[in-house]
């Protein structure tokens, strides 16, 4: 499916990331990883108020794998 993009700034792709126009049939991540963090911990900006009474993050995962990237490397 043919795509039109119009002007367009990318300042970065940090980590694995993937950025694609246009057709693609597979794409597939390079690398992964898991964070953890509890209410309003990524809020940002100059006057932010988080009303989160109780906040509770569970760090454990019970899955041995959440994204297999062995093969695309």
């Amino acid at each position: 499916m043919p795509s039109m993009v119009g002007p367009l700034k990318i300042n970065s792709v940090d980590g694995g990331g993937t950025v694609n126009f246009g057709d693609a049939f597979y794409i597939a991540p390079k690398s992964s990883m898991k964070t953890n963090a509890g209410a309003g911990a990524f809020n940002v900006g100059m006057m932010i108020q988080t009303n989160s009474m109780l906040s509770s993050s569970n760090p454990i995962d019970p899955a041995f794998k959440d994204q297999p990237i062995v093969a695309n490397k």
